[in-house]
């Protein structure tokens, strides 16, 4: 019924009650990519973003750190593991209406506009010309922290692709950088459309971190690296 657990490190505390668990999907034979979690922790309550299914040993360590009460799906291609969130800790599941590439969960809550947020300080970004659901979070602390699932992305380094997924990424348009996934811009595009637009509204957004649910974390230069992918995506 549930995925199993890959490979993944430590949970790791990234900012202030922020945390970030750096994973693993197995795609096919010899296809391994990397996927990640952030966890967001308020008044001894966790917020679990981008699901990623633990090891026994990673479920104590999540468990120490606070009650798991809320799961938050960002992504429409994303969500092998939220049944099973749901199901083990009883998380209250929030997810965009229409997401239905995994269609089990439903959702328990709408991420629509005017929603209100587990967080106190988190603010949802919504894609608005996308083909298929898609948002973002923005954490207002640390000068901002841009939350995303795969619009976003930031490869510091290919932890946890196989090495034959390593050598197929450039060729694909995964270059070592911060950039808008190729794949993902490709199909959500509407037919002789464009997301520029959408683009240049989390643009205004005030970030300086980007955590992604693919790639690496990245520090302090976020907004200026992801005006300059927006610029190569849409040129």
């Amino acid at each position: 019924m549930y995925a199993t657990a890959q490979p993944h490190d430590p949970i790791t505390e990234v900012f202030p009650d922020v945390f970030l668990l750096r994973g693993s999907m197995h795609m096919g034979r010899g296809m391994r990519i990397s996927r990640n979690m952030t966890l967001l922790r308020h008044a001894g309550e966790l917020t679990a973003i981008n699901a990623v299914r633990l090891s026994h040993a990673g479920e104590e360590q999540l468990e120490r750190l606070g009650k798991l009460n809320h799961l938050i799906r960002l992504g429409n291609f994303h969500g092998l593991d939220d049944r099973y969130y749901v199901d083990r800790y009883g998380a209250r599941f929030w997810s965009q209406a229409g997401s239905r590439h995994y269609s089990d969960p439903p959702p328990d809550v709408l991420l629509e506009p005017g929603v209100s947020l587990p967080l106190p300080d988190v603010d949802l970004f919504l894609f608005e010309l996308t083909r298929r659901p898609e948002c973002a979070l923005l954490v207002n602390r640390n000068d901002g922290i841009l939350i995303t699932c795969d619009s976003v992305q930031h490869w510091g380094d290919h932890r946890y692709c196989s090495p034959l997924v390593r050598v197929m990424m450039p060729f694909i348009g995964f270059r070592s950088a911060t950039l808008i996934g190729p794949l993902w811009l490709k199909y959500m595009t509407p037919k002789e459309g464009s997301l520029e637009a959408d683009f240049q509204r989390l643009l205004e957004l005030r970030f300086a971190h980007l955590v992604n649910a693919h790639g690496s974390l990245l520090r302090d230069t976020a907004h200026a690296a992801t005006t300059a992918a927006v610029k190569r995506a849409f040129r």
